[in-house]
């Protein structure tokens, strides 16, 4: 009895507050990930795809200038922002900051969001809307700017809420990343459903990353 206590009090000081964060997080983005997935491809999205589009389309009627911001945020969504991105913030972390740690995870969040968001893409083959208000190739499910910016964006809010630096900006790169997905929805590049589901996915990602690092510094202080 007394080795059983002494395991569930050893148990339970590994079961930190960050653990415990990051387990939640996946759990749900997965389930939220496979409730889309069934929504789309098994029991229809029409209706809720077609009132998303008729929110956006209501605000951009009664806010005329609000397309040319919606082109400006999306632009910190795109491929080639994120390619900017993946080279230059490892590499401020990296060498400027001293954060090797963190420049891994950056640079992993990026890498791997975008990788495995086409293979993704590819898996579903679902067509973008055709009513798109600007070009846009590719495939449609899941958004690569959602999934791919919480990846990054939630990933540098992770990093400083970790350290306990600066919360507000750790809430306000999610909320960014939200804006970006959103934008997606306003030029009718990707349904609802494609955004929330690259939400899912991004975070699910950001977990997995947070684990695969975490679990190769223990192995690295172990065998030091």
């Amino acid at each position: 009895m007394n080795r059983l206590a002494q395991f569930l009090l050893r148990l339970t000081g590994q079961l930190t507050a960050e653990v415990l964060t990051l387990a939640g997080a996946f759990v749900a983005s997965f389930l939220a990930f496979l409730y889309l997935t069934r929504l789309v491809f098994v029991a229809g999205p029409e209706h809720f795809d077609q009132a998303a589009f008729d929110l956006m389309d209501r605000l951009r009627a009664a806010t005329p200038g609000l397309t040319e911001w919606a082109l400006r945020v999306t632009f910190f969504g795109s491929a080639r922002w994120f390619v900017i991105a993946a080279v230059a913030l490892p590499a401020l972390l990296w060498w400027g900051l001293k954060r090797q740690r963190e420049a891994v995870e950056v640079f992993a969040a990026i890498a791997g969001s975008a990788l495995l968001n086409q293979l993704l893409k590819h898996f579903f083959g679902r067509v973008r809307p055709l009513t798109a208000l600007v070009y846009q190739p590719g495939l449609s499910f899941p958004s690569g700017h959602s999934m791919i910016g919480l990846a990054l964006y939630g990933m540098l809010a992770w990093q400083l809420w970790r350290h306990g630096r600066h919360p507000a900006w750790a809430v306000l790169l999610v909320v960014w990343a939200l804006f970006i997905g959103l934008t997606r929805i306003y030029l009718h590049v990707h349904y609802a459903t494609d955004v929330l589901a690259g939400f899912a996915a991004g975070v699910a990602w950001v977990v997995l990353v947070q684990t695969a690092v975490r679990r190769r510094l223990r192995r690295m202080g172990a065998k030091g």
